[in-house]
């Protein structure tokens, strides 16, 4: 691939994200018309949702899955799907207020607090979902735990107060975000697709100089989705490296570091080696 193919290749990519079009795969398509005729897929979509994807999936064959994957035996594993999730999705696409009961540490609960639902979040690291909401009683950005959540109704708001209400929240998470730039290893400019897709969940930016035909990755996070992103670098391994991110480079040299003095290899011998 030249550098042109790079370049237009990656316009393209950003253009399609920026317009919220997806490209699917053949096969990523078969693997979904087959998922959607498990049964757990009736209770993840509401009828008329899974008759569109059925009907719009109908000339893509269903994959034959007896032959190549086996179930062995496992650990229980927390269910990605959550019966609030269709729920509290319609809510925060609608824009409404809600009411919560929900559960806290120590068994405490606390019945109908006024929120406005701003997001749905799925944790990779604890492998559940989150609901984003501003309480609007306690005026706090809050994130429960949705197996917290006991009940919710929604609550009839004016829209001047859900604007004001995202505009208070939009400015909570501006505070708290902080910016890592990550840059790809030129040797590894091949693997680009791969490298990005690694990143896909994350909100980022990728400039490319086209001097060094270097790539810099540029994501917005929380804090708290730091550790998530250090493991999806750790799983790149030497096809990237932190260029700006203290707490990422902290952590990174402490892991190698006692790496290495696991294999009876001092920092010191490292630097003469070097």
């Amino acid at each position: 691939m030249n550098l042109f193919e790079k370049i237009f290749n990656h316009q393209i990519i950003s253009r399609l994200e920026d317009s919220g079009t997806f490209m699917v795969t053949s096969h990523e398509r078969a693997w979904l018309n087959t998922m959607l005729h498990h049964p757990a897929a009736a209770d993840a979509f509401t009828a008329v949702t899974l008759d569109k994807l059925l009907s719009a999936l109908e000339p893509d064959p269903v994959m034959d899955i007896s032959d190549h994957l086996i179930e062995k035996a496992r650990t229980l594993e927390k269910q990605v799907y959550h019966p609030l999730l269709r729920t509290l999705r319609r809510h925060i696409m609608k824009q409404s207020g809600i009411q919560l009961t929900y559960e806290v540490k120590g068994g405490r609960v606390y019945t109908d607090q006024s929120g406005f639902p701003y997001k749905l979040e799925y944790s990779m690291v604890k492998r559940e979902w989150y609901l984003l909401w501003y309480h609007t009683r306690h005026h706090a950005f809050m994130s429960t735990r949705l197996k917290k959540i006991l009940s919710v109704t929604a609550e009839p708001i004016e829209p001047s107060a859900a604007e004001k209400f995202l505009q208070k929240i939009e400015k909570t998470l501006d505070r708290r975000k902080t910016e890592v730039v990550i840059e790809i290893v030129r040797i590894y400019n091949e693997e680009l697709s791969r490298i990005l897709y690694a990143f896909s969940s994350f909100e980022k930016n990728v400039e490319y100089d086209t001097e060094s035909d270097t790539y810099r990755v540029r994501v917005s996070l929380l804090g708290d989705e730091m550790e998530y992103l250090l493991s999806k670098i750790r799983f790149l391994g030497k096809r990237v490296r932190v260029i700006e991110g203290d707490y990422l480079k902290r952590r990174l040299l402490e892991a190698s570091t006692k790496a290495l003095e696991r294999y009876g290899v001092s920092t010191a011998d490292q630097e003469l080696s070097s």
